[in-house]
């Protein structure tokens, strides 16, 4: 069977064998220091946590996201549309049940393909500069920002395009703090 022509999110370290919660923070952490190692550097860092992201994912961009990737069988659009369209959900406690509506966004709650589903959909969250990284861990992304000679230019702009994107793709960020 040939390779695909897509490659799994290198930014994205859950929801995939030998990528952990370490292994992101190393990630991370290993990018800063190695570039604090130079004379007139520091480096910024974002923490952003998505509200209710598995939710939010639009089954119809999905579909066109899929195509930027190269995943563009219509069998499989059509089964994903399917799958991720006209979902009864209703909530059931003790003996009371709550009415039934009908889901058209988001991934389905506890199954094992929606982390995958969601992967893809934020597989096009990369940093726009090489003096900027982002790490991806679930719903949590880090924008880190390595600045040299106090030019913060491309980690704000890296900030604004991060805020565009997430605009663009149904994804709040969650701004309370804890």
């Amino acid at each position: 069977m040939p390779a695909p022509p897509w490659t799994l999110d290198p930014h994205q370290f859950a929801y995939r064998s030998n990528r952990s919660t370490e292994d992101a923070v190393s990630t991370a952490l290993h990018c800063v220091l190695s570039h604090l190692e130079n004379k007139n550097t520091y480096a910024r860092m974002l923490f952003v946590d998505f509200s209710s992201a598995f939710n939010t994912v639009i089954p119809s961009k999905l579909i066109t996201k899929l195509g930027d990737l190269g995943i563009s069988t219509t069998p499989l659009r059509y089964w994903i549309m399917d799958f991720l369209t006209n979902r009864p959900q209703h909530v059931k406690s003790g003996h009371n049940c709550s009415s039934t509506i009908t889901l058209n966004t988001g991934t389905p709650q506890g199954c094992v393909l929606s982390p995958f589903l969601y992967s893809l959909f934020t597989h096009d969250c990369r940093p726009m500069y090489g003096s900027n990284s982002i790490t991806k861990f679930a719903d949590d992304i880090t924008v880190i920002g390595l600045i040299s000679d106090n030019d913060e230019s491309h980690y704000r702009a890296e900030v604004e395009h991060l805020a565009t994107w997430c605009a663009d793709n149904n994804l709040l960020l969650n701004t309370k703090q804890n």
